[in-house]
C-alpha cells in the first residue's frame, strides 16, 4: 500500500476536528505528564499510555484509579499538561495552513476532543493557533469516543442535520470509529498509530498528515478539499 492516490475533490457542509494527533503532536508531553501522574496516583504510567491515546483522562482513571474520576481532578491535571510541557508540542504539518484558510472563508469547522477544556485552550495558546468557535471538549459529553456522541454534538453544534455530508479529522482509532458511528465521512492521519492499525478502524481515506488536504473554495456554507496522495488500498 502507498501513499499515491491521486487528487480527489470533496464537498461538505461542516469539519469536524480531532486535537491531538489530527492539529498537534503532544505525545512527548503526554508520556512526561502521565508519568508524573501516575507515580502520583500509584498505577504504573506505561499502563496508562498504552490505552490512554484518543480516549478521555476520566475513561483510563474510572478503570485504573476510580477515586480520581472526576472532572474537578481531571482538568486541573490536564490544565498542568501545557504550562509543564509546552515546549515539546508541535504542529502536525498542514494543520496551521489549513486553518488559516478555512477561518477567513468563514468555513464550518470545529474541534472535538476527548480532551477537557483547560487542557485544549492551553495548548492552541502555546501553539498560537486559532481557537474555533465551537468546541466539544470531554466534558461536553456522557461517553467519550469510540461513542459517536462527540460528533454528533459537533455536528449539532454547526448546527447541521444528521444526514449533511460532515467529514472528520482524526488519527485515533477509538476517533476514527466515533467518527463513523455519528455517520460522517472520516480522514485518518497516520501520525500516532501504525498505518495498518488506521487502516483497520476503516477511515473512508487515510493520509500522512495534513498537508494532503487543500481548501479549494467555501462558498454558500460548503466547503471544498481537494485530498491528494492519499493511501490506494489493495483489495484482498
Amino acid at each position: 500500500m502507498e501513499y499515491t492516490a491521486p487528487p480527489e475533490t470533496v464537498s461538505f457542509k461542516g469539519l469536524l476536528f480531532d486535537m491531538d494527533g489530527t492539529i498537534i503532536d503532544s505525545t512527548a508531553a503526554v508520556e512526561k505528564h502521565w508519568h508524573t501522574v501516575g507515580e502520583e496516583i500509584g498505577v504504573d504510567p506505561e499502563v496508562i499510555l498504552q490505552t490512554s491515546h484518543g480516549r478521555r483522562s476520566i475513561d483510563i482513571l474510572k478503570i485504573l484509579h476510580p477515586e480520581k474520576a472526576n472532572w474537578e481532578y481531571v482538568c486541573q491535571m490536564e490544565g498542568l499538561l501545557p504550562k509543564l510541557h509546552g515546549d515539546d508540542a508541535v504542529e502536525i504539518p498542514g494543520a496551521r495552513a489549513l486553518l488559516d484558510a478555512l477561518i477567513p472563508a468563514a468555513a464550518p469547522w470545529a474541534i472535538v476532543t476527548s480532551g477537557t477544556t483547560p487542557l485544549v485552550t492551553g495548548w492552541l495558546d502555546v501553539l498560537k493557533l486559532p481557537h474555533p468557535e465551537h468546541l466539544v471538549t470531554a466534558e461536553s459529553v456522557e461517553n467519550g469516543k469510540p461513542d459517536p456522541a462527540c460528533y454528533q454534538l459537533g455536528r449539532s453544534k454547526l448546527k447541521l442535520s444528521s444526514d449533511a455530508d460532515v467529514l472528520v479529522f482524526e488519527d485515533s482509532p477509538a476517533g476514527i470509529q466515533s467518527g463513523k458511528a455519528a455517520g460522517c465521512k472520516v480522514i485518518g492521519l497516520v501520525t500516532s498509530h501504525t498505518m495498518q492499525q488506521v487502516v483497520a478502524a476503516e477511515p473512508d481515506w487515510i493520509v500522512k498528515d495534513l498537508r494532503s488536504v487543500k481548501m479549494v473554495e467555501c462558498k454558500d456554507g460548503v466547503v471544498t478539499l481537494q485530498i491528494s496522495d492519499a493511501l490506494v488500498r489493495t483489495a484482498n
